[in-house]
């Protein structure tokens, strides 16, 4: 049921991302750290990464997870180039850029583990 609506999940998941990225800060909960910001960014990655191979799952395409793992990477700096260029209340910051990298990597290690159970 999850691969029938995988592209209007993804392409839903982007648009919130988006607006959550550009506009300003809105309560977001506290996790006590000082790198809650941080967390959020790799967590959102995760789910990106995630949610783009689910919805190549559906399609006849090679390297799912290297598509997934890239569109994510472009994905989040364009966002952080965006937030440069057409905010004031959001920074561009290389820090965001590698909590995006380590969230689709671990998205990735997740896919690999995930396909390596399966076909034992």
């Amino acid at each position: 049921m999850l691969k029938r609506y995988a592209l209007a999940i993804v392409v839903i998941y982007i648009l919130l991302l988006t607006i959550a990225s550009l506009v300003n800060n809105v309560n977001i909960p506290n996790l006590g750290s000082s790198f809650d910001d941080k967390i959020y960014h790799t967590v959102a990655y995760v789910l990106l990464t995630l949610l783009f191979y689910n919805f190549l799952l559906t399609k006849n395409v090679k390297n799912k997870i290297m598509w997934s793992a890239t569109v994510a990477i472009v994905y989040g700096g364009l966002i952080e180039i965006l937030q440069s260029l057409f905010t004031d209340s959001r920074i561009s910051d290389v820090k965001d850029v590698l909590a995006n990298s380590f969230g689709v990597i671990f998205a990735v290690l997740i896919i690999a583990l995930h396909r390596k159970l399966k076909l034992k």
